[in-house]
């Protein structure tokens, strides 16, 4: 897939607004042993996101209702990476701090209603899981390894139902103008993230 294609894939499926840098991929490859180790952590930290959701938001009874598969779902996607890992001889090492989703949470609105609030949540994740989707399928695509292509080929639809999982919530609990103004501006804020931030091989963001 060409440069011109990836970038309208990027658009077409999740609304991105900047593709990843095409060197990525190639540096990925080289550090694949470090990029298993930092998706680990990713799945966990998708899991326990979802878990403080249902917590910190206990009278959403759809919002428990949609994330707690989705629990079960990233939670099973870890161990599949540990036992990926495993197969490979590669260490599960310490956890990274992840600048992409530092850099998210910092341009969170704070304030507000209370549906309000739990849409900043939502619009976050869902652009978390956006971004992974878009590198997963550039993994399953691009890189020589045939069964860590067809991994992350799986992994990829998995990120996107969540994608649209947590979109649907917002549209739950948030007027379809407000969804719609609010995605577009964190559309652009990751954008952002993604133009600034190092192009780095030992991260999945």
């Amino acid at each position: 897939m060409n440069t011109e294609q990836r970038n309208n894939a990027t658009k077409t499926m999740l609304g991105l607004k900047l593709p990843t840098d095409p060197r990525w991929v190639n540096v990925a490859e080289k550090n694949i042993g470090e990029i298993l180790v930092d998706h680990a952590y990713c799945e966990q930290k998708a899991a326990s996101s979802c878990i403080s959701l249902i917590i910190q938001f206990p009278e959403k009874e759809k919002l428990r209702e949609v994330l707690m598969p989705v629990v079960s779902e990233e939670w099973a996607h870890f161990r599949m990476v540990l036992k990926e890992m495993d197969a490979r001889g590669i260490k599960f090492g310490n956890p990274r701090r992840d600048e992409y989703v530092h850099q998210l949470y910092a341009a969170m609105k704070h304030g507000g209603t209370r549906d309000e609030q739990l849409g900043e949540r939502l619009f976050m994740n869902a652009l978390i899981e956006a971004r992974s989707c878009e590198r997963f399928r550039i993994l399953s695509q691009e890189i020589s390894d045939e069964n860590l292509r067809e991994f992350y080929h799986e992994l990829m639809i998995s990120e996107a139902g969540h994608y649209v999982n947590f979109i649907d919530l917002a549209k739950k609990y948030l007027s379809t103008e407000y969804v719609k103004k609010r995605w577009a501006e964190w559309l652009e804020i990751e954008a952002q993230v993604i133009e600034n931030l190092e192009v780095r091989g030992d991260r999945v963001h």
